[in-house]
């Protein structure tokens, strides 16, 4: 039910929007409705989504989880629609604890929704964000992380078919001070990377795409941990959930980015693995013979 709510309110976002972007935050809250009196307040899980598209007005707005109504006629005639989405979405929400709310809207500068889903207790559940126990045990431990301005100096093999891509990736790794080699196919990864430890000049890291010609990014990757590659391998896709990232790091990489990459955040997530162990621990791998066979 959270994926129909997502997929139809972001739907309508896009619909919306001829220009600017839509952003989707998600976040825990500690309680954002008012629970009956003696009932504890349990957390609640928010999801915020900001468009900049062609927005309402009050009138309009306070009319839009009704059956069968949308802004105005111009908007069916444009967009199309039953007008049902919304309010089906927000039944959902109930039915889930929450509700679902437009906390802010103007005519032309777009609108935000606030869906909040009821969790239930969250004792005992680990949160993905770090915890003020984590930062302090962190604050006391010398950072191994370098300067954000101090260069790279590394090599780094990047496995990407895309023209663009490649061009983008390279220009900021090698700002950043990298040594970059680019290989347009997983084979053509496998290949250099292997020729490059065999010549006792392994690269420092590798940012290998999942989806490539020839050879993929995941049976790359398990090809190289099968003849004992031992580098940091940093897994690029367009894929962003959950069980996409696990099957990245269960096919032997150290790490996971989605595209389209945040240029600060790929310096960061590389100058980790840089300052990781050499030798990391794939325990977890799961690929089967077949998934392992060069091409």
């Amino acid at each position: 039910r959270i994926k129909q709510i997502l997929i139809n309110i972001v739907g309508n976002a896009i619909k919306f929007t001829d220009d600017g972007g839509i952003r989707l935050i998600t976040q825990i809250v500690p309680s954002a409705l008012d629970d009956r009196e003696g009932t504890p307040k349990h957390p609640y899980l928010q999801f915020d989504i900001l468009d900049t598209g062609v927005g309402m007005t009050e009138e309009q707005a306070s009319s839009l989880f009704r059956p069968f109504v949308q802004a105005d006629a111009t908007t069916t005639r444009r967009f199309g629609g039953t007008g049902l989405g919304l309010t089906i979405s927000k039944r959902f929400a109930e039915m889930l604890g929450g509700d679902i709310t437009i906390v802010e809207t103007s005519p032309g500068r777009g609108t935000r929704f606030r869906t909040t889903l009821a969790t239930g207790s969250l004792e005992g559940v680990k949160t993905v964000g770090p915890s003020a126990d984590t930062l302090t045990e962190e604050s006391h431990k010398p950072s191994r992380t370098p300067s954000v301005d101090e260069p790279l100096n590394c090599r780094i093999l990047l496995a990407e078919d895309g023209p663009d891509n490649q061009r983008l990736f390279s220009f900021v790794l090698r700002k950043a001070g990298a040594e970059v080699e680019v290989t347009e196919d997983g084979q053509a990864a496998f290949d250099v990377a292997m020729a490059a430890v065999h010549e006792s000049r392994p690269f420092d890291v590798i940012l290998m795409d999942m989806q490539m010609p020839v050879l993929d990014g995941y049976k790359a990757t398990a090809a190289l941990r099968e003849n004992d590659y031992e580098g940091p391998i940093i897994a690029l896709t367009a894929h962003a959930m959950t069980s996409d990232r696990e099957k990245c790091i269960n096919s032997g990489c150290d790490d996971y980015m989605t595209k389209p990459i945040d240029r600060q955040k790929l310096i960061s997530v590389i100058r980790s693995q840089l300052s990781s162990p050499m030798i990391p621990e794939h325990n977890n791998w799961t690929a089967s013979p077949a998934d392992t066979t060069r091409a």
